[in-house]
């Protein structure tokens, strides 16, 4: 088997802080990671530019806390069942958190050139998080359909992990629900765990415990979980399993978080 499943739908975390010779240990959960795929559009009109903006960010979304990113391992897209490789379009880019801190990510321009869903996705490069003692590898998808054409949003890209969207992830109101299956190597992840997170972007929303910052949902046996999302703007899902293999760093062996992450934006009805 090559990949363990959480049992747990919560695991406490410990974030250490050093003050001098001191350690502070916070019993509270650390934030979520979320790699972002930002697009600057989901759904692209005929009488739209063809040209989409995408951002991409590890942050704490809702709080918007940020990491710094390092060129992706890959970074494409799927369309008409064919792969596109776009790492070659990643340009660095600055993007400031809701803390007025400065971090790295990328940018790219893609033009879209015919009809159908296009399903971006990425694979960032393992970031070492020394507060939980792992390795986060989050592999992410995002679904933009162009022109009208509702092909392909279901399709799956053959990532190590990966939700397949059994509701089409685009053209949804508020209050909708999302399904997707959790896929690992190709087959159906039962129970796994998934953390949801609303991209606060400009910061208006605040949150009066933790468990409303991070919300926490399990897949059923056959790995398929179900949300309904209660707000307008972009909504994201992580599903988390730890893959089999170990990283090392300084010398020695650490998990690694392998995560399949999709990005859904939801708007009013009017």
């Amino acid at each position: 088997m090559l990949v363990k499943y959480r049992k747990q739908a919560f695991t406490a975390k410990v974030v250490p802080y050093a003050l001098g010779a001191a350690i502070v240990l916070a019993a509270a959960p650390a934030a979520a990671h979320f790699q972002m795929v930002v697009p600057s559009d989901d759904m692209v009109k005929q009488d739209e530019s063809r040209t989409l903006k995408l951002d991409l960010m590890f942050t704490h979304p809702f709080e918007g806390h940020g990491m710094d990113m390092v060129k992706p391992t890959q970074f494409g897209v799927l369309v008409g069942g064919q792969r596109q490789d776009l790492l070659g379009s990643l340009k660095p880019m600055k993007f400031k958190g809701l803390d007025g801190k400065s971090h790295d990510g990328f940018s790219a321009q893609y033009a879209m050139r015919r009809p159908g869903d296009y399903v971006f996705f990425v694979e960032p490069a393992p970031y070492w998080e020394p507060a939980e003692e792992k390795f986060i590898v989050h592999y992410t998808k995002v679904v933009v359909n162009g022109f009208g054409l509702e092909q392909g949003w279901d399709e799956e890209v053959g990532l190590k992990t990966e939700v397949v969207p059994l509701t089409r992830p685009y053209g949804l109101y508020t209050g909708n629900v999302f399904q997707g299956i959790v896929k690992v190597n190709g087959k159906p992840a039962p129970f796994t765990e998934v953390e949801v997170e609303y991209y606060n972007k400009d910061g208006k929303l605040t949150a009066e415990a933790d468990p409303l910052i991070t919300q926490v949902i399990k897949a059923d046996v056959n790995g398929v979980f179900t949300y309904a999302m209660p707000r307008a703007g972009w909504w994201g899902f992580a599903a988390l399993n730890e893959d089999e293999k170990h990283m090392i760093h300084d010398g020695k062996e650490y998990p690694v978080e392998i995560g399949a992450l999709i990005w859904v934006h939801t708007r009013d009805m009017k």
